[in-house]
C-alpha cells in the first residue's frame, strides 16, 4: 500500500473524524470501533493478511501515521506516511487473497482501493504481499502487477 501515500510534500490534512460508532472504511458491515479501530487503538492484532490490509485501508482513510508505521515491515517502513491532503479514499473492493491465514507466514491480498480528488474519482489496483514479524502480521511491499 506504498502507493496510497504520495511522496511529495504536502501540508498536513485534518484526518477525517472516525467515531467508534462510524461505518468502518474497510467495507465490512461492523462498526469502526468493532472493526479496524480496535486494531489502530492497539486492543487486538490483524488476525490474517486480509485483516492487516483491511485495517490499512482503514487508517489511509483516517490518516493514521502512527498505525500504518507500526504495521509496516521495518525493512521496508518510511520514516514518514505523506498523505495528499486532498485525496479522500472511499472503499475498498479485496479480489483474491493467498495464504495469509492464522498458520501461515506470509500472505498476498489483491485489492481495488477508490479513491476521490476533487471532483476526480480513481482507483488504486494492488497485489500486496504481508509477512509475519515478530509474531503479527505486517506489510512488506507491493508485488508487480500483469
Amino acid at each position: 500500500m506504498d502507493a496510497m501515500s504520495r511522496r511529495r510534500p504536502a501540508p498536513r490534512a485534518a484526518a477525517p473524524r472516525l467515531l467508534p460508532s462510524s461505518p468502518c472504511p474497510c467495507g465490512l458491515s461492523a462498526s469502526y470501533g468493532d472493526c479496524c479501530g480496535r486494531y489502530h487503538r492497539g486492543q487486538a492484532a490483524a488476525p490474517t493478511a486480509e485483516a492487516l490490509m483491511r485495517s490499512r485501508f482503514s487508517a489511509f482513510a483516517a490518516h493514521d501515521e502512527a498505525y500504518l508505521l507500526r504495521s509496516w515491515h521495518p525493512d521496508t517502513r518510511p520514516a514518514t506516511v505523506d498523505f495528499d491532503p486532498g485525496l479522500r479514499w472511499v472503499r475498498l473492493e479485496v479480489l483474491s487473497t493467498t495464504d495469509g491465514g492464522r498458520f501461515h507466514a506470509e500472505g498476498t491480498v489483491a485489492f481495488r482501493a477508490h479513491y476521490t480528488e476533487g471532483r476526480e474519482e480513481g482507483v488504486l489496483t494492488e497485489h500486496s504481499r504481508f509477512v509475519r514479524h515478530e509474531g503479527a502480521w505486517v506489510y512488506l511491499d507491493a508485488l508487480t502487477l500483469g
